[in-house]
């Protein structure tokens, strides 16, 4: 196997477990916030079936300085919110959210990478 393919597997396995820990932190924390009155209304705008999940996930994970520049934005009312979240959850849940969010992430932006570098060539 060629180092593009091995690097292909290895962000595909990536992939899998975070399809996992999707359904998994959707299951044990988001629903469990969607039942709740309090937090009903408070997990952001979701466009599409799961979106919300990926919006506690992120308002949970991102440092302190993005969600006070979000606060401030004309579209704050789009995005989950964080403290009422945070009274909500457990230190498990908030673990979960930012081991989910950030390896979505690096798998997401991984795979554009090996996109980019593979469309100029610098596998072959």
């Amino acid at each position: 196997m060629g180092i593009k393919s091995t690097l292909f597997a290895y962000t595909m396995l990536g992939v899998f477990v975070t399809s996992i820990l999707f359904v998994l932190f959707g299951q044990l924390t988001v629903r469990k916030l969607r039942k709740n009155p309090a937090t009903k209304n408070s997990l952001g705008v979701s466009l599409a079936n799961g979106w919300d999940i990926l919006k506690v996930a992120k308002s949970l994970s991102v440092p302190q300085w993005y969600r006070e520049r979000v606060k401030k934005s004309s579209l704050s009312a789009l995005e989950a919110d964080y403290e009422l979240l945070y009274e909500n959850t457990t230190k498990f849940d908030r673990a979960l959210a930012k081991v989910f969010w950030w390896l979505w992430m690096s798998t997401g932006g991984f795979l554009i990478l090996l996109a980019l570098l593979d469309s100029f060539g610098v596998f072959d």
